[in-house]
């Protein structure tokens, strides 16, 4: 999937929670993010942390690459 804005970055993250059957309780659990944070990054919140939205990708098991357009 191609992440070009936070709500599709949001869209992946909740698509990939769901099909690993886990809940945003659950994750903030075993994360120590919020619940608040994980739902407002799945709903594409601009104002995110960085480096808690990647810890949360690692734990699901995705990777994310940079590539350079043109």
């Amino acid at each position: 999937m191609i992440v070009s804005d936070t709500a599709s970055f949001g869209k992946m993250i909740k698509e990939r929670r769901k099909k690993l059957g886990y809940t945003q309780k659950y994750i903030s659990d075993f994360t120590g993010l919020s619940v608040t944070f994980i739902s407002d990054l799945e709903n594409g919140k601009k104002t995110v942390e960085l480096g808690k939205a990647l810890l949360l990708t690692k734990m699901l098991g995705l990777d994310m690459i940079l590539n350079e357009r043109g």
